[in-house]
């Protein structure tokens, strides 16, 4: 019977700490799963601020289309429909007999005539031809209409300068031209700039070294101050400005132009 006592007296701390820590980890689960619900939590709400904020940004550009269709569209509308009448062109004879009415028509008149008469003496009856040095485009006309386009080459407006006080832009003058020459097989005759540009010693003026055949194509027409429109071996580089001032075509386009234009025709250049 002594032993039986002592034996119940020592297991009972051993029952309260298992029951102990149950009821811990009990308290552990809890949290964790308190923990997790929380950051459920967290994320939905983000996803919420989310959707919120995008709901915004739609309803605002829904409103503002709304509002702009209403501007464009619908106003225009009601209020031609709340005047309850439409704008018409008038004859009225009342307002033909107003001075100040008379004196604006009399002058737009003079203006139409005006740029009428500028109209005609640039594009007569006569072929000339349009070359834009931005685009590196040319138009050829005839009796006012416009018969070829195409590519062309243009200066580009590169500076040139020698160790002393020499320098040469290679630009292609801009302005109202007209054709002062033809030659067809033309051979050209290279100036100080073509040695200075290639490292070479300047020669003489009449020096056989100057004269290059078979570089300008089959046909060149001059514009004046030594500008020619003529052909090219560099045919990959038609639409780009890379020349040295002249304009430069394809064989076929210059071979058009050639038989087109005749001496006094017309050249403008933009």
């Amino acid at each position: 019977m002594g032993n039986d006592k002592i034996i119940n007296v020592e297991s009972q701390p051993e029952v309260q700490k298992s029951t102990g820590e149950t009821s811990l980890n009990n308290n552990k689960g809890i949290i964790q799963i308190i923990n997790s619900l929380w950051e459920k939590l967290r994320t939905y709400e983000k996803l919420f601020r989310i959707l919120c904020n995008l709901s915004i940004i739609i309803i605002s550009i829904l409103v503002t289309l709304s509002i702009f269709i209403f501007i464009l569209y619908i106003l225009p509308v009601l209020q031609e429909m709340t005047s309850g009448q439409k704008m018409e062109i008038t004859n009225d004879q009342e307002l033909k007999q107003d001075a100040v009415y008379k004196k604006q028509i009399s002058l737009l008149t003079k203006d139409i005539q005006r740029l009428t008469r500028k109209y005609n003496a640039y594009t007569s009856g006569q072929s000339y031809i349009v070359i834009n040095t931005t685009d590196n485009r040319f138009f050829l006309y005839r009796n006012k209409k416009l018969i070829r386009e195409g590519f062309c080459s243009s200066g580009s407006y590169t500076l040139l300068q020698t160790e002393g006080d020499r320098q040469w832009i290679f630009k292609t003058p801009k302005g109202k031209y007209w054709i002062q020459g033809k030659t067809t097989n033309p051979v050209w005759k290279k100036p100080d700039w073509a040695f200075v540009e290639e490292g070479l010693p300047i020669p003489p003026k009449d020096d056989f070294s100057r004269y290059e055949y078979g570089v300008l194509g089959d046909y060149a027409l001059a514009i004046g101050d030594g500008y020619l429109i003529h052909g090219t071996i560099y045919k990959r580089f038609l639409g780009m400005p890379v020349t040295h001032g002249c304009v430069r075509l394809n064989d076929e386009d210059l071979e058009v132009i050639f038989n087109t234009l005749s001496i006094g025709s017309k050249v403008y250049i933009f």
